[in-house]
């Protein structure tokens, strides 16, 4: 045999191997290019308002905050796992490290309860400032980060101990929190427009940054990236830089956001907006472009991102018409039809 046919009969096998990987490999990068669907809806029904969600990949869960109650449900099927109840008025949940422990920001009780993952079951409750929304666990420190909006403060809760080992003055109203694993915390200030940098180790502020935008609520992180996300009113987000607290850019998205998520994978950033759309952004163009403004629903404005199934969930519910301006209340809200609240699961 030649020296040319023998390396030609080596290389059919590899040649071959190497067709068949694109193959298998195309469906897959098909649907990374496919847009998103809204492909379910889940009526939970019952009463009251919501605030955050939170998926829990590994067990398939779902939690959402729904007024005195957590609902928990299999993220796949959408089935009701169990319910936290006995609570206040919910606003977030964190989940620890380690699989066994939930957190929960009770706002109307001015506490953190502590579950128990694999029952639901209540383990402990910690009073902290006053209106805790925001809810973050830090896993360098094995910490607990509740922040308290009307107190504006910061409650750090040792996850061991279950105490309360420092409260952290903020300079204004905090809203959504974000770590990069390594002991450094972010959060928005809602009233004053900025990012403030946290220490975990020094329990202690180490920066305030403006941020171009107003009322950040949403905070999404890049974390190998070194970008935060903030999502605002007047249909923008805020994109900054986690080292610096430069802005780097002010892309446009929905009105009426309250949440944001990143997809490290795809390199995008989500949007949940109360006029009822879904913002995604190209996170690794330049400039930020919109690819995609979906219609969800009409106060769907708070979401959680799960990247093992790639979807994203949303909640909302039907409304009344919106109540007259008076002076005593001027910014009305409609009210919401009893029975209504659902779920809205997005796909590719």
């Amino acid at each position: 045999m030649s020296i040319l046919r023998s390396l030609d009969s080596l290389a059919r096998p590899l040649l071959a191997a190497a067709v068949l990987s694109t193959v298998l490999a195309a469906p897959a990068l098909l649907a990374a290019q496919q847009p998103y669907h809204v492909i379910d809806h889940w009526k939970l029904g019952g009463d009251g308002g919501w605030d955050y969600l939170l998926a829990d990949s590994g067990a398939h869960r779902l939690y959402i905050t729904h007024g005195p109650r957590v609902e928990v449900l299999d993220s796949q099927t959408g089935k009701p796992v169990g319910a936290i109840t006995g609570l206040r008025g919910t606003h977030g949940i964190a989940l620890d490290n380690g699989g066994k422990f939930g957190y929960i920001s009770d706002g109307g009780g001015n506490a953190v309860v502590v579950i128990d993952r694999s029952t639901l079951a209540t383990a402990a409750t910690i009073p902290v400032g006053t209106n805790p929304d925001g809810i973050v666990f830090e896993p360098a420190t094995q910490t607990v980060w509740a922040f308290n909006g009307r107190s504006k403060d910061a409650s750090v809760i040792d996850a061991a101990t279950r105490k309360v080992v420092a409260t952290i003055p903020l300079p204004g109203k905090p809203e959504f929190p974000a770590v990069d694993g390594h002991g450094t915390v972010f959060v928005n200030i809602e009233d004053k427009n900025e990012i403030v940098r946290l220490d975990a180790h020094a329990k202690k502020v180490t920066a305030e940054w403006p941020i171009s935008c107003d009322s950040p609520s949403g905070l999404a992180f890049d974390v190998a990236g070194g970008r935060l996300f903030s999502v605002c009113d007047g249909k923008k987000m805020a994109v900054t830089d986690a080292n610096t607290g430069k802005s780097i850019a002010t892309p446009a998205i929905g009105d009426g956001p309250d949440a944001a998520n990143y997809d490290p994978a795809h390199k995008l950033v989500f949007a949940s907006c109360g006029e009822g759309v879904l913002s995604v952004l190209n996170a690794g163009a330049a400039g930020y472009p919109t690819l995609e403004t979906l219609p969800t629903q009409r106060g769907a404005r708070t979401m959680t991102y799960d990247p093992a199934t790639d979807r994203i969930y949303m909640v909302s519910a039907e409304f009344g018409p919106r109540p007259e301006l008076t002076a005593a209340n001027p910014h009305p809200r409609p009210a919401i039809t009893s029975g209504s609240f659902t779920v809205i699961v997005v796909g590719r």
